[in-house]
């Protein structure tokens, strides 16, 4: 009879020893690997007393439907002790339709809250403290539309736009990689981000102008390692666009933040958390030169992974969520999403949102986690972790450097490749049931319970339609039609595109419009094959 194979791997790969002492670590210099808390290469955290001093921010994302619903949920989280403000936005207002284009039927409010215009974004911010509270919209294409409507609301109750914080997410790159809400081919887009960066430093020096997403790509199928090295390959391509540009690094860097998925496997995620923090230290202090430490500070906000929750047995996705939170918290995470249990069924409902929450302060206050920094520092098994991220992670980054940039990486369908390749591998080890999956392929259920399902309104589409008629009736059509000509002469031009966009939008043009201007100039992106 054949030995049985004790190898044991993470969901990167990685082999796992049976135990791990000291001789792990034995050419292992602390100082080097790990520094102090707050200090370079920030493996340990990016703030001497983390939370210590303050815990994670609270940000439960919601978005659905019409304005008015996703501002009284926002209303109802914040009344439960939520800290920050998360927005998720219909595919429509993604991918830069109108509620009443052809393309938006069926869609509006489905997977977030539409937005069509000025008129949406003061119902959605309606009676929220947008000068006390931060908020993080999730969108990219667009992204520069909806902060200038964030902004223009603000401007509206006289609130200075110094005053104001929050991150878009903005990164149009993982949209190609992993997503597929692009609009514009790869380049013309990265225009529109570096402009976003400059326009934020100079109207909006609080506010995160991007945050670089490896959540998608995790969602899409990649490992931790491939999370980390995509990510960060992303990071280093928007860096070198903005520094082309004429943009000076230390004035736009430390406003560059991330985005990050906690997948079940608690220790292969702390250690991706450390490993990318120490290993984006290390790129902009050697390959960019930061001298500002803002600069190599990767912050990041984490959410927990939407792919692993099942729709068998959704109550296990409690226990799931609970772990990943758990990793994330471990791992130094600046902000914080967690999943209802319910999401693999639909949109999360109000109880589903609110026992999400209570984990995150369950955690926060009950654990014991906040009481020290990096408490996992010094693990003969986690410190090699990891070092075998980084590692693997750096080995990609140097592979896509050969390419050309994460950019000529994604046209060459290199990046997206890998992730189907590692999206397949994991898919048939669930099918072989050589990965468990609690309830799905082992102590699964004969009989399913019955799970309450968030409702989707029908007359949502005929309502937010109907609003949508009224600002085009009311509004001058003349300026309207000039200065989307204006916004078309910046686009072929080297202006700055987010001030005639803003004007735009002030004369009640909507997100729909000012994205055909772009699109008239621009085109659309259609990948090859």
């Amino acid at each position: 009879m054949p030995a049985r194979d004790e190898t044991r791997r993470t969901d990167s790969g990685i082999q796992i020893e049976p135990v791990y002492g000291p001789a792990a670590l034995a050419s292992w210099d602390p100082d080097v690997k790990l520094g102090e808390p707050g200090r370079y290469p920030y493996t340990r955290g990016v703030h001497p007393e983390m939370y210590r001093r303050r815990l994670w921010t609270m940000r439960q994302y919601a978005g659905f439907g019409t304005a008015e619903a996703t501002n009284d949920r926002f209303k109802f989280l914040l009344e439960h002790g939520q800290t920050g403000l998360s927005c998720a936005f219909d595919l429509p207002t993604q991918m830069g339709y109108d509620s009443d284009h052809p393309r938006a039927e069926g869609e509006v409010g489905k997977v977030g809250v539409a937005i069509d215009s000025l008129a949406d974004m003061r119902l959605l911010l309606d009676g929220l403290p947008l000068d006390e509270v931060t908020t993080s919209m999730t969108i990219n294409a667009t992204a520069a539309i909806l902060l200038l409507l964030y902004e223009l609301v603000a401007e509206e109750r006289g609130l200075s736009a110094a005053s104001l914080g929050g991150t878009i997410q903005n990164d149009i790159l993982k949209e190609y990689i992993a997503r597929g809400t692009y609009i514009y081919p790869p380049r013309p887009s990265m225009r529109l981000v570096v402009d976003t960066f400059a326009y934020c430093k100079e109207r909006l020096p609080r506010w995160n102008t991007i945050s670089i997403s490896g959540y998608h790509i995790r969602e899409a199928g990649s490992t931790a390692v491939q999370e980390v090295a995509f990510t960060l390959a992303d990071a280093i391509a928007y860096v070198e666009a903005a520094l082309e540009a004429g943009l000076a690094l230390d004035e736009f860097a430390p406003r560059l933040s991330f985005f990050f998925n906690a997948h079940n496997n608690l220790f292969e995620e702390v250690a991706k958390f450390r490993a990318a923090r120490r290993l984006w230290a290390r790129i902009m202090t050697e390959r960019f030169s930061a001298k500002d430490e803002r600069s190599k500070m990767l912050r990041f906000h984490t959410q927990t992974g939407g792919s692993t929750l099942t729709a068998q047995q959704p109550d296990n996705n409690i226990v799931r969520v609970t772990l990943q939170a758990l990793a994330a918290v471990l791992g130094g995470t600046q902000s914080l999403h967690t999943n209802g249990f319910d999401e693999a069924l639909g949109l999360p409902t109000e109880r589903a949102a609110k026992l999400a929450l209570r984990t995150q302060q369950i955690i926060g206050y009950e654990s014991g986690v906040a009481d020290t920094v990096d408490p996992l520092a010094g693990s003969y098994y986690l410190e090699t972790l990891t070092d075998e991220v980084e590692r693997a992670a750096l080995a990609y980054l140097e592979r896509i450097d050969e390419m050309g940039g994460a950019v000529a990486a994604i046209e060459s369908r290199f990046l997206q490749g890998e992730i189907e390749a590692a999206a397949y591998a994991y898919a048939k080890a669930v099918d072989d049931a050589e990965k468990v999956v609690v309830g799905v392929n082992r102590f699964a259920d004969e009989e399913v319970e019955p799970v309450e399902v968030f409702p989707v309104d029908p007359e949502l589409q005929r309502a937010q339609v109907r609003r949508l008629e009224k600002v085009r009736a009311e509004r001058d059509a003349d300026a309207v039609a000039r200065a989307l000509e204006d916004v078309r002469a910046a686009a072929r031009g080297t202006q700055n595109l987010l001030v005639p966009m803003k004007e735009a939008l002030r004369r009640m043009a909507t997100l729909g419009e000012v994205s055909d201007a772009l699109r008239a100039e621009w085109g659309v992106y259609r990948p090859a094959g």
